[in-house]
């Protein structure tokens, strides 16, 4: 008789390499995290320098306060996007560069709006017109001849910061004659103005044609002599030794 014996599958033993794996990943995870602690801990992960250039108008201490940046916080807690995009809402900045270097340097490269006019206030003072109407203070008291002053001008007028742009746009050398500008409005021209040069010529015209007829302006300015210059729809010109004619006729 033959008995017939059930022996049990014995599990196979499980490999010591995968074991070893296992622990390996766990271990440099491990270390991956610690390093992280200790780096975010460190002077490395801070801010350490911050530098502006291009600025002019609007100081570092402004600047500094409303990009949130500040020596010693964490040189990843904004990105550069979120910088550029606070430093922008400061009426005198037209756009914004922030470049990080690693570690902790931060260079951020101001573009502000170029300077379009000057105002003499009623206490003598000296404020300037940028090129989307916003109005600063000037530091050192200074004016460079190339710019013109605006005179009678409501802060409220919305012509003001049209004009500021219009002369933002004109080449300082087309520019450079021009002493004064006061606002002249009619109904046909809102938003005409007068213009007073250096060269003693009074030009009558309008914001949204001064782009166009500035360079015109100027080669009649240089080969004329002093007078009204008119230059709307239609140009005119009359010298005022014509208006002095006129004016004695007149009186006989």
């Amino acid at each position: 008789m033959i008995l017939k014996v059930n022996v049990p599958i014995l599990k196979e033993p499980t490999s010591k390499k995968k074991s070893s794996r296992k622990i390996m990943v766990i271990l440099i995870f491990l270390f991956i995290a610690i390093l992280c602690v200790l780096f975010f801990r460190s002077s490395l992960s801070k801010i350490s320098d911050i530098k502006f250039q291009g600025n002019i108008f609007a100081t570092e201490k402004e600047m500094l306060s409303i990009s949130g940046l500040e020596i010693g916080e964490p040189f990843f807690g904004t990105s550069s996007d979120k910088i550029e995009a606070r430093l922008a809402k400061l009426s005198s900045v037209e756009t914004a560069t922030v470049k990080k270097s690693f570690p902790g340097s931060i260079t951020i490269t101001i573009k502000e709006y170029p300077l379009a006019a000057y105002q003499l206030t009623s206490d003598g003072s000296l404020k300037g017109f940028l090129a989307n109407g916003t109005v600063i203070e000037m530091k050192n008291g200074t004016m460079p001849m190339e710019k013109p002053i605006l005179t009678g001008w409501e802060s409220d007028d919305p012509n003001l910061g049209k004009l500021c742009t219009a002369l933002a746009q004109i080449p300082d050398s087309l520019t450079s004659d021009i002493s004064e500008i006061t606002p002249s409005p009619t109904l046909s021209y809102p938003d005409r103005i007068k213009i007073y040069t250096r060269s003693h010529f009074e030009v009558i015209s309008a914001i949204s044609l001064l782009p166009a007829k500035v360079e015109y302006m100027n080669m009649i300015l240089e080969v004329q002599d002093p007078g009204t210059l008119t230059m709307l729809e239609a140009d005119s010109y009359v010298p005022y030794s014509q208006d002095s004619s006129e004016n004695d006729t007149t009186h006989q």
